[in-house]
């Protein structure tokens, strides 16, 4: 009888025709082997390592994640924290040399004062805007707007504008022109600035911490 149980087991395994799945267990020492465990890992079950691979690879569980973040400018995140206040704010009403940089145009120096600037209190999105307004000891005034980012590999936006009183200046000639024919009023630095900048809050802003009026007056 003990003859004919050793060569069943024997027999299926020669055959070939159905997995085998044979738990042994030795209960007289601390290592104990499974051999069905073993056996079911060999026949093609996926192991945790393989489990892992396969969802770090699986693109919709890599959007269920969210994108990886793009680096950031250390320098430009401790700006962020100090909105609204910014790094010449101290520069306010101080006789001094200037040079507001300009994309795709020669940069302005001068010597003259920022009159006044403004920033948004928070850039929750990682970017925003700063406006200011100098005026040049020779009677002129600069526009400076300038839309920054914590990207490292994105670039800050400058643009800058001068608005010159004279009649000889070809720019101030049109821009009157255009404001007397609308409005029958001589143009003003205000009124270029308020071209420049726009109405929006935090153009308003800016327009609230200088010494005039930029509403429109109603009778």
């Amino acid at each position: 009888m003990s003859a004919e149980r050793t060569e069943e087991p024997s027999k299926a395994r020669a055959s070939g025709s159905l997995p085998v799945s044979v738990s042994v267990s030795v209960s007289d020492g601390p290592n104990t082997t499974d051999t069905t465990h073993n056996d079911a890992a060999s026949d093609g079950a996926p192991s945790d390592a393989t489990r892992k691979e396969t969802a770090s690879s699986d693109p919709a569980r890599g959007k269920e994640r969210g994108p990886t973040a793009s680096a950031v400018s250390m320098t430009k995140v401790r700006m962020q924290g100090h909105l609204p206040a910014l790094d010449d704010d101290a520069d306010v009403g101080v006789q001094k040399e200037h040079i507001v940089t300009r994309d795709g145009k020669a940069d302005l120096r001068f010597t003259g004062v920022l009159l006044a600037s403004a920033a948004p209190a928070s850039a929750p999105e990682g970017h925003w805007q700063e406006y200011r307004i100098y005026q040049t000891n020779g009677g002129k005034h600069v526009f400076s707007k300038v839309t920054r980012t914590v990207l490292e590999k994105e670039n800050d936006t400058h643009e800058a504008e001068v608005f010159d009183p004279s009649p000889s200046s070809v720019p101030s000639q049109l821009l009157r022109s255009a404001r007397e024919f609308a409005r029958a009023a001589p143009l003003t630095w205000m009124d270029a600035a308020v071209a420049f900048f726009g109405y929006d809050p935090l153009a308003k802003a800016l327009y609230r911490k200088l010494s005039v009026r930029f509403e429109e007056e109603v009778s």
